[in-house]
C-alpha cells in the first residue's frame, strides 16, 4: 500500500534533436492530488504521455503500480483514469452508445454517476458525438474517464475548453465525489486559479 503509483526514473523524451524532459525522476503517492503547472509547450502533455506509457522515452521507465508503463496489464489499465486534452471520442455514436461500450471494459462501472453527470452537464443524448460542441465533447470525456471510479486519475488540461460556469462545475465535482475516495490525481494546467481549487501539491515544469 505505501508503493508510489506512479514512479519515473530517470526518464528522458526528445523530439529530434529538442530534449523536452531529461533524466527526471518523480513519485507520486498513493491518495496525492498534484498540480502540474507550466506554460504552454514547457511538455506538460509529453511528461503524462510518457507516465502513462503512450510515448516511449529515449532513456529511462516509468511505472504504473509498480509495472512497467508501456505494457500495463488489464488490471492496472483498469485502475486508472485518463483525460486528454483534446477529446478522443467515437464521433458517430451518442454519449449513451460510447459510455455503453467502455462499460463493457471495466469491471467496476458506476452507472448512477454517469447518468447523474450527464443530466448535470445537459449531454445531448440522441446527437452524434461529432455534433456536440469542443465543450460537451470535453465533458463527456470526463464522465467517461470518472465512471469507473479510478485509483489514479491523470488529467491533462481537462478544462480548457469548457466555460468558466462548467469549469468550476467539474472542478466541485472533482473535489466532492474524487478527492473524498483518496484518489491519486495528478491535473495540469496552466491557470493557478484551477489549482488553488483543486491542489494539494503543486509541481512546477
Amino acid at each position: 500500500m505505501n508503493e508510489p503509483l506512479v514512479t519515473l526514473q530517470g526518464l528522458t523524451l526528445a523530439f529530434g534533436p529538442q530534449t523536452v524532459l531529461r533524466n527526471l525522476d518523480w513519485r507520486v503517492a498513493r491518495g496525492q492530488v498534484i498540480g502540474l503547472l507550466g506554460r504552454n509547450g514547457a511538455g506538460k502533455t509529453s511528461l503524462l504521455e510518457a507516465l502513462l506509457g503512450l510515448r516511449l522515452p529515449q532513456a529511462g521507465e516509468a511505472l504504473l503500480f509498480g509495472e512497467p508503463a508501456r505494457s500495463p496489464s488489464d488490471d492496472v489499465r483498469a485502475r486508472i483514469g485518463y483525460v486528454p486534452q483534446q477529446a478522443e471520442l467515437f464521433e458517430d455514436l451518442s454519449a449513451p452508445q460510447l459510455l455503453d461500450y467502455f462499460a463493457s471494459f471495466y469491471p467496476r462501472w458506476n452507472g448512477a454517476k454517469v447518468q447523474q453527470l450527464l443530466a448535470r452537464w445537459e449531454i445531448p443524448l440522441t446527437q452524434r458525438i461529432g455534433s456536440l460542441s469542443g465543450g460537451q465533447q470535453q465533458r463527456l470525456s470526463i464522465i467517461r474517464a470518472l465512471a469507473h471510479e479510478p485509483e489514479l486519475l491523470i488529467l491533462d488540461e481537462p478544462v480548457a475548453a469548457l466555460d468558466p460556469l462548467a469549469r468550476r462545475d467539474f472542478l466541485r465535482e472533482l473535489v466532492e465525489q474524487v478527492l473524498e475516495r483518496a484518489t491519486t490525481v495528478v491535473f495540469s494546467t496552466h491557470i493557478l486559479a484551477d489549482l488553488e481549487r483543486v491542489a494539494a501539491e503543486v509541481a512546477f515544469l
